[in-house]
């Protein structure tokens, strides 16, 4: 039996392959992985919270990012590179033109590919980042949302189901209700 080699690539190499390239690849620790398109809902839904986020961001120092631009993680192991759904960044020292290392809000809309690592891998590797205050995992198949906030020196997970329910974005100053975020969405 022989092994499969897989070929490692520094951080340098997969910036410029991505500038690049026309499929988008996450980078974990030296591996790179293409990501799959979204179907209309999933890209529905995260239009829509884009939009909604940059309505309420005002003039202020944060800024709204979508599906376009990663997200770098320095874990122990090495470096990881994520393409969330939505991301806000508020630290104007915060100037790569490609990625941030210090968002304040990642957002993932879930797709049956891509739930279990939204749940597992990326919950852990976003809740590294000192500069993270939320993590949302919204989901495309049914109006549900999954909220982990910053809570002193943990995190609390909150469930909204409710179209009145609401994610608080005090430190960007930005609310939105489920109800706003699934505006239009047909469900099955």
């Amino acid at each position: 039996m022989e092994a499969e080699k897989y070929p490692l690539y520094t951080v340098e190499d997969y910036l410029e392959a991505e500038q690049c390239g026309e499929v988008r690849h996450e980078y974990l620790y030296g591996t790179i992985h293409a990501m799959e398109g979204g179907s209309r809902r999933h890209n529905d839904i995260a239009v829509t919270i884009t939009t909604l986020l940059r309505s309420r961001l005002g003039g202020g120092p944060c800024r709204t990012y979508v599906a376009d631009v990663k997200v770098r993680v320095h874990a122990m192991a090495g470096d990881l590179f994520y393409y969330p759904d939505v991301m806000a960044g508020c630290d104007p020292s915060d100037r790569h033109d490609y990625f941030l290392e210090r968002p304040s809000l990642l957002i993932e809309v879930t797709s049956p590919s891509t739930e279990a690592t939204d749940r597992r891998e990326k919950l852990l590797a976003y809740q590294s980042l000192d500069s993270l205050e939320h993590y949302v995992i919204v989901s495309q198949e049914t109006r549900r949302i999954e909220w982990f906030r910053r809570s002193g020196d943990g995190w609390e997970r909150l469930i909204l189901t409710a179209p009145e329910d609401r994610l608080d974005f005090a430190a960007l100053g930005a609310t939105l209700t489920l109800g706003e975020v699934y505006e239009g969405i047909e469900m099955e």
